[in-house]
């Protein structure tokens, strides 16, 4: 059996069965030494000697000696001490933080152990036979615990904390709580057993030793008085010994407000001033409260209790700055009263019940408001003016008048103090004028009712010693109607008879209007005077035009005007004479009109209408006969220049007739060919007769152009946009070599005048191209001479 001896004491457990004596040295798996007894029924009961039952070492933290830390000793039974058991160790920490001396059993740590990093350590032991290497004991598990020692202060969670707590709180209020741990073990005497006080703070606040709870110490704590405080705590262990380890922290504390002050003016009368031209709403000035409280405990609202000004001024609050802004509520006027007494009352918005007995928290104080004297522009007595006139007044007549007057000086009489003018802007069409002095207005022209019922004008007055000051005011003029139009029909009206028609056919309902409006209303009267016609008024500003007689004919009479006579009963009676015309028309037997012209009339006695429209196609055809005709004949026939129906793509073009050799100028202009540039450009084709009075107008070549290719290009352009040109495709081919030619010019034009001056053995030595052409006049050259 393993046992271990430590360095300074050996603890032996031993774990007895009931009733049983302790044995000891003895192994687990020795079955000698075996006692036996008997109970009292005679059975022998038997019990096998058990060895040292161990399981932990305990070894120091932070050991500091010179030597590996001993930490104690394995032994087994079947040790004898002559070297043949060997003791393996495994498990945490084993060989490097724990070693074991194979032939003794002692075990020593060879680093400093922190009990903080690692409490203990599992490991487990063996012994077996160094020779054979056959275990001897079974595996044994043990633990080596690290005992702590007071290595580590307590710490707070945080270096600083903040709190806040109202100011006013009874003493004994929480304000926070700050609690600190300790790494040392807790249950391994008082490395860990904190106790906290104040280093700092007091006699503000007090902390409770045991948890750390901050509270109030001392009770009206006024914010006003001090805001923050700084309160120092300390932790500290081995139950605040001497000796301890402690840490430290700070907490900043802040009074928290509430609404214990009452607002108070700083002054107990104020005087403000206000022109008498301000603005209702306009703010007159501001006076402000004095609340030692922050926040919503300092939001007051003003009110105005007393004082004549209670009517003509009100305040309201400024939320940002709890300021009182006293401000116009009706308009001021110094000639009327120049000074004003107001009282305003201010009083918290929010009041804590809790701390009314401080109050009362309403002030007051008086205001004072001085109304200035201002330059104000005049004023009229009336605003707006509203005038009536007669259609029928002549100009030059007075129709009404403005006064205005000067509010500061209203001693004076008015027309002395004003000056009267009208806006022209309002009165383009100048149908009025204005006295300047006494603002009486005129109408330059006469006024139609008819044409414009109502017209705005706008009168200007000013100051006559300040013409800046100017005040305006609209006058309406409503010009009234007299009946000074006569009535007449509503519509054009479009009436007709049958010649069928029976005496007293109804064939047209009439009414009237009249621009003029009669107080009581319209009422016409309608009369007609003629034998064919009759008129019967119904009543109601309308009338009926019934047939006197039947059998209208349209041969001898096919229109009938009609002389309505229109009268209203307006004063004075106005009349009017209308006529209706009705036209006589052949109707069916249901009375629709058929056929109302006299043309229709006519035609019906000759051809029918179907005649007269194949005569009319007739006509039209022929004529499109003649001038289909006239277009042929004035086209000819144009033969084309290309006859042979062979491929063109050789150039060869054929003409039928023969010109006449070079020295013919005549049929075609042949400096053309040696000098494009100088080409006439108003010389027309002579194969055909040109169509066009102002032929096309060729353009000159450009200047300096030595390329073929482009001049052939701008020839081929201007034959295509050639309005002269043959309708079918032509070609054209042009003898100019263009300017810098090696072989100069081929004419002979340019030759000399006999041909045996030349020679031509040259063309032999221009290659292929001009092989035929050297074969031609080398061999003619040779036949010469010959």
């Amino acid at each position: 059996m393993i046992t271990n001896h430590l360095l300074l004491f050996v603890v032996i457990i031993i774990i007895l069965d009931s009733a049983v004596p302790l044995l000891t040295g003895v192994s687990q798996n020795d079955s000698a030494g075996i006692a036996s007894s008997s109970n009292s029924d005679g059975k022998i009961l038997r019990r096998t000697k058990r060895g040292w039952m161990w399981n932990t070492f305990v070894i120091m933290e932070e050991y500091t000696g010179s030597l590996d830390q001993y930490v104690g000793k394995l032994h087994s039974d079947k040790d004898r001490g002559d070297g043949s058991v060997k003791y393996v160790l495994s498990g945490e920490g084993a060989g490097m933080v724990f070693e074991i001396n194979a032939t003794s059993g002692d075990i020593h740590a060879k680093k400093r152990l922190d009990r903080e990093a690692k409490a203990f350590y599992t490991l487990r032991a063996q012994a077996v036979n160094r020779f054979t290497g056959q275990p001897l004991e079974d595996w044994s598990n043990f633990t080596i615990k690290v005992h702590d020692i007071n290595d580590n202060e307590p710490k707070f969670s945080k270096e600083t904390f903040v709190a806040t707590v109202p100011e006013m709180s009874d003493v004994g209020t929480m304000v926070i709580q700050v609690t600190a741990s300790d790494a040392d073990d807790e249950d391994y005497g008082n490395s860990a057993k904190l106790v906290y006080s104040i280093l700092q703070g007091q006699p503000y606040f007090s902390v409770d030793p045991s948890n750390g709870i901050i509270r109030t110490a001392l009770p009206n704590m006024i914010r006003e008085n001090r805001e923050k405080y700084q309160v120092v705590i300390q932790a500290k262990d081995m139950a605040g010994q001497m000796g301890g380890l402690s840490g430290t922290t700070v907490v900043n504390i802040t009074l928290q407000d509430v609404n214990n002050s009452p607002p108070r003016f700083p002054h107990t009368a104020y005087h403000l001033s206000v022109p008498e031209s301000a603005q209702v709403g306009s703010p007159v000035g501001r006076i402000k409260a004095n609340d030692a409280d922050v926040g919503r405990n300092a939001e007051m609202r003003y009110t105005i209790t007393s004082g004549d000004g209670h009517d003509m001024f009100s305040v309201v609050t400024d939320g940002e700055t709890q300021e009182a802004i006293i401000t116009v509520k009706k308009p001021l006027d110094f000639e009327g009263k120049r000074l004003y007494q107001l009282k305003v009352d201010v009083t918290n918005a929010y009041l804590d019940p809790r701390f009314l007995h401080m109050g009362p928290f309403t002030d007051s104080a008086t205001v004072r408001i001085t109304v200035q004297d201002v330059d104000e522009p005049p004023v009229f007595t009336r605003n707006p003016y509203i005038i009536e006139v007669q259609e029928d007044t002549l100009a030059g007549s007075s129709i009404g008048m403005v006064t205005a007057r000067d509010p500061d000086n209203s001693l004076l009489p008015f027309r002395s103090v004003c000056r009267y003018t009208i806006d022209r802007y309002t009165d383009l069409e100048r149908l009025f004028n204005i006295d300047s002095i006494n603002g009486t207005i005129y109408t330059l022209q006469s006024l139609d009712r008819e044409m414009s019922k109502w017209h705005n004008i706008s009168i200007a007055a000013s100051e006559i010693n300040n013409a800046g000051q100017i005040t305006r005011v609209p006058v309406f003029i409503k010009v009234l109607d007299i009946n000074d139009n006569a009535p007449e029909f509503a519509m054009f009206y479009e009436t007709f008879v049958c010649e069928n028609v029976k005496a007293g056919q109804l064939i047209q309902t009439i009414s009237a209007v009249d621009t003029d409006e009669p107080l009581v209303g319209h009422k016409f009267a309608f009369s007609l005077h003629n034998p064919n016609f009759t008129l019967i008024d119904n009543e109601d500003n309308t009338a009926r035009i019934l047939t006197r007689r039947g059998g209208f004919n349209r041969r001898e009479m096919s229109l009938y005007l009609l002389p309505v006579v229109i009268s209203d009963n307006d004063y004075p009676i106005q009349s009017s004479t209308s006529t209706l015309t009705v036209r006589v028309c052949a109707c069916d037997s249901d009375g629709n009109v058929r056929s109302c012209s006299t043309e229709a009339l006519l035609l019906s006695a000759g051809l029918s209408t179907g005649a007269l429209v194949a005569i009319l196609l007739c006509i039209i055809i022929l004529l499109m006969i003649v001038v289909l005709f006239a277009a042929l004949r004035r086209q000819r026939k144009k033969e084309p220049l290309i006859i042979s129906k062979e491929d063109v793509r050789d150039n060869v073009v054929s003409y039928n007739d023969e010109g006449g050799g070079e020295e013919d100028t005549q049929a075609f202009d042949i400096g053309t060919l040696r000098n494009p540039e100088v080409m006439d450009t108003n010389k027309l084709r002579r194969d055909i007769i040109p169509d066009m009075l102002f032929p096309f107008r060729r353009v000159s070549p450009i200047k300096d152009n030595t390329d073929v290719r482009d001049f052939i290009n701008s020839r081929l352009q201007e034959n295509d946009s050639d309005p002269t040109a043959p309708p079918y495709d032509s070609l054209a081919t042009y003898a100019y070599e263009g300017n810098g030619s090696l072989a100069e010019s081929l004419s002979s034009l340019e030759s000399a005048a006999t041909e045996g001056d030349q020679e031509f053995d040259y063309l032999s030595h221009w290659g292929p191209q001009f092989k035929k052409l050297a074969d031609m006049y080398i061999a003619k050259d040779t036949g010469r001479e010959t």
